[in-house]
C-alpha cells in the first residue's frame, strides 16, 4: 500500500487547518511612561477606553478630531504601516518595534509629537509635507528606507496613520496628565484635551523657515567667512561637530541625550549624510530652527544681527561635506576658484531658495498644501532613490 495518497491527505489537512487559523489581533501597547505608571488601574482602565473611543484599534484606526476621515484609507494605512514600518517603530508608533534596539539612531518614536527634520520653525510641529518627504525619500545615514516606489495614494494613507498614531501618543500623554493632577478625567474635559493636541498642528502649515536674505554666490569669500563662525564662539558649532567637522570630539563620544531618552550624537559633516536632506535650504533649515528634540538648537536668536552667516555656514558645510570622501581633513580644506559651477549638487532637484523661498509676510494661505515651496513640488527629486542618491 502507498503512503504517498495518505500524506498528501495529511499534508492538505494541515495547510487547511493553518488557514483557517485566526491571524492574531493586535492591539496598542500602554505607555511605559511614570506618569501613567504611577495612575491606579482604574485610571488607567479609563484612559484605554477612551484611547479607544477617540483613536480606535489597530485594526480599526480613527484620525484624532477628524470624525469624516475615510476609515478604509486608514485602514489601507494601518495595513501598509504592520507590512512595512511596525518592525522598527512599534505596533503603537513607539519606537519601540523588535529591530530597534539594534538601530542607531533609534526609530522614532511618534507619540511625542516630536519629529526632527522638519521646514517649520523651532516651537513648531512639522507639516504635512514634511512627513511626506521623509517618507519619500527616507534618512540618508539611518535605517529609515526610501519608499519613493510606494503609489502616492499608499503613500498618503501610511501618512494619515502615522498622524492618528501620534496624536492617540499626545492624546494618552494628555489623559494621564489630567488624571495626575486632578484625580480623575471628566468626560467633558477630553474634548479640550484634543484641541489642545490638534491646534498647533493645525498652526503649522503657516511657520514654516524662510531664509532671512538671498543666498549670496557660493564663493571662496562666503566659505572662508562660513569657516570662520564655525571655528568661533560666534556659531560654536566645532564645540560639537569638531574643528574638523567630523563630530570627534569628547563631549560628543559620551553622547548627548535627546528627548525620547536615548544618547544621540552630533553629526560628522565630512560624510556628507545629511539625515534632513542635503540640499541648501536643508541645511539652512537646520542651522536657522535646530533639529527638534535634539541637543541641536536654533541660532536663530544667536545670529539675528547677522543673517548672511546663515548661508556662510550653509556654504561651508556644502564645503567640508565631501572631505571623507575625498579623504581630506576638513578644517585644513582651502577655497580655490569655488564658483557657482563648483556647488555642490544633490541628487534631489535644485531646490535652492528662489523668489518661493522669501522671507513671507504674515499674510499665509489657509489651504493643507500651502504655503507651497520648491520642495513641497513634484520633481525629479520625487523620482525613487538608489543607493547613491544622497539625502
Amino acid at each position: 500500500m502507498s503512503f504517498r495518497p495518505i500524506a498528501g491527505l495529511l499534508a492538505c489537512v494541515a495547510i487547511f487547518c493553518a488557514g483557517c487559523r485566526r491571524a492574531v489581533e493586535l492591539e496598542y501597547v500602554a505607555s511605559k511612561d511614570e506618569l501613567y505608571l504611577d495612575l491606579s488601574e482604574e485610571l488607567q482602565t479609563q484612559i484605554r477606553d477612551l484611547l479607544r473611543e477617540y483613536c480606535g484599534t489597530p485594526a480599526n484606526p480613527k484620525l484624532l478630531g477628524d470624525e469624516s476621515a475615510d476609515r478604509f484609507h486608514l485602514r489601507r494605512g494601518a495595513s501598509i504601516y504592520q507590512e512595512r514600518c511596525a518592525a522598527c517603530h512599534g505596533v503603537t508608533g513607539d519606537g519601540a518595534g523588535p529591530a530597534a534596539e539594534y538601530l542607531y539612531p533609534r526609530p522614532r518614536d511618534y507619540r511625542r509629537g516630536t519629529f526632527k527634520f522638519t521646514s517649520t520653525t523651532d516651537r513648531s510641529k512639522a507639516r504635512r509635507e514634511d512627513l511626506r518627504r521623509t517618507i519619500r525619500h527616507g534618512a540618508k545615514g539611518t535605517s529609515m528606507p526610501s519608499f519613493a516606489l510606494l503609489p502616492d495614494d499608499d503613500i498618503e494613507a501610511v501618512l494619515d496613520y502615522v498622524l492618528a498614531l501620534t496624536h492617540r501618543g499626545e492624546l494618552e500623554m494628555q489623559l494621564a496628565v489630567e488624571a495626575s493632577n486632578e484625580d480623575e478625567i471628566a468626560p467633558d474635559a477630553v474634548p479640550g484635551l484634543i484641541n489642545e493636541i490638534l491646534k498647533p498642528w493645525n498652526e503649522a502649515r503657516g511657520n514654516v523657515t524662510m531664509p532671512l536674505t538671498k543666498p549670496p554666490p557660493y564663493d571662496d569669500e562666503s566659505i572662508a567667512l562660513g569657516k570662520k563662525a564655525f571655528l568661533t564662539e560666534q556659531g560654536s558649532c566645532f564645540k560639537c561637530h569638531g574643528a574638523d567637522g567630523t563630530g570627534k570630539t569628547t563631549e560628543n563620544a559620551k553622547g548627548f541625550n535627546d528627548v525620547w531618552g536615548f544618547k544621540t550624537r552630533a553629526a560628522d559633516l565630512t560624510s556628507g549624510k545629511f539625515h534632513g536632506g542635503n540640499r541648501p535650504v536643508d541645511i539652512y533649515r537646520r542651522i536657522l530652527s535646530g533639529i527638534k528634540g535634539t541637543p541641536m538648537p536654533s541660532f536663530q536668536q544667536t545670529l539675528a544681527e547677522q543673517p548672511d552667516t546663515f548661508w556662510h555656514l550653509v556654504h561651508y558645510v556644502q564645503f567640508v561635506s565631501g572631505a571623507r570622501r575625498r579623504d581630506v581633513v576638513a578644517h585644513q580644506l582651502k577655497p580655490t576658484g569655488a564658483t557657482a559651477a563648483t556647488t555642490p549638487q544633490s541628487n534631489e532637484a535644485d531646490e535652492s531658495p528662489t523668489a518661493a523661498d522669501a522671507p513671507k509676510t504674515d499674510e499665509q494661505p489657509a489651504t493643507d498644501e500651502a504655503p507651497k515651496t520648491d520642495d513641497d513640488q513634484p520633481n525629479a527629486g520625487d523620482a525613487p532613490a538608489t543607493d547613491d542618491q544622497d539625502e
